[in-house]
């Protein structure tokens, strides 16, 4: 039985719309049931000169690649390259009404692409993010993790200025994050006992305290803590070697403590294939790893990767759910 998956476009303006049409185009191991504007898609359709079939729940498909569709209309018709605040509601329910079917069973994972934050919140909704949006959704504890087939980096801090990080790292939240990371890959990912590598806060790890005391004050004592209730947690490791093939050989996955700690480098590694995974939902949902590219929308050359490869992962941990 093939799971059915949400698939969620983003922005209209942006490039989320035509990757969902390049979507349509294969076959997939998974029902892909769209949650958004069909007039957008049909625009983006024929800016690429594609076929789209779509069709409502409830109606018969017309082929083995029509997409089911909620048809979530945009109050403004969208232009490509120029995102429009009045379309903020549209926007975000969409991602809400696929969130609440994957919360009621009704489907089993959730795929979306990017959403301009900048649009929603001139829109008049306060909105950091889409995984921060899925998290009070569902009332609970998220971590963010992206991942290509040479690594994945969970985020101990996500969206936060530089200046804000080190307040951040606290015992109870770094714990937090290490169970929910623990708990997903063995779940989720199938690894019976994950290992994780954690990277420090300082150069060089903090030096026995020389550069900063965090990891002699709160990081080492956290992962102890923790290795005494079964985790198998490697550091605190300096993050400038952490990442060089040997360091990673027979690790699950790296906690950076920050955003630009730990990502340029697995979107250097292989960006076109790399996903975003949110852990500690009740369901398996993954995004895409770029944002609206705007430059791009409507041209036709926007690599659908990370769409391809986004769809693919979910489908693979909604088989697991299943299982």
């Amino acid at each position: 039985m093939h799971s059915r998956l949400a698939l969620v476009p983003g922005e209209p303006a942006g490039v989320g719309p035509e990757l969902v049409v390049r979507a349509a185009q294969q076959a997939w191991d998974a029902s892909l049931v769209v949650f958004g504007d069909a007039a957008a898609l049909h625009r983006a359709a024929a800016a690429l000169s594609l076929p789209l079939e779509l069709h409502r729940a409830g109606e018969a498909p017309a082929s083995a690649r029509s997409l089911e569709i909620v048809d979530i209309p945009h109050p403004v018709d969208a232009v490509f390259g120029a995102p429009e605040p009045a379309n903020a509601g549209s926007v975000i329910a969409a991602l809400t009404r696929a969130a609440q079917a994957c919360l009621d069973g009704t489907l089993d994972g959730m795929v979306t692409g990017p959403v301009h934050k900048a649009a929603i919140n001139a829109g008049g909704i306060a909105y950091t993010g889409t995984t921060g949006l899925l998290a009070a959704h569902a009332g609970c504890d998220v971590v963010m993790m992206l991942a290509n087939p040479t690594m994945r980096v969970a985020l101990q801090t996500v969206h936060l200025p530089l200046r804000e990080v080190a307040d951040r790292i606290t015992p109870d939240a770094l714990e937090r994050t290490l169970r929910i990371v623990d708990a997903a890959l063995r779940t989720q990912f199938g690894i019976a006992r994950p290992v994780l590598a954690v990277l420090g806060l300082n150069p060089h790890a903090g030096e026995d305290g020389h550069l900063g005391r965090e990891e002699l004050d709160i990081i080492v004592p956290t992962l102890e803590r923790l290795r005494a209730d079964g985790l198998q947690l490697v550091g605190p490791l300096p993050a400038d070697t952490a990442f060089l093939p040997d360091k990673l050989r027979g690790v699950d996955a790296v906690l950076a403590m920050y955003h630009d700690q730990g990502l340029p480098v697995l979107k250097h590694a292989d960006f076109a294939n790399a996903v975003n995974v949110t852990l500690g939902l009740p369901y398996p949902r993954v995004a895409v790893d770029h944002g609206t590219a705007l430059d791009l929308a409507g041209k036709g050359t926007a690599d659908p990767s990370s769409l391809f490869a986004a769809i693919h992962c979910c489908t693979q941990l909604a088989a697991g759910k299943r299982g």
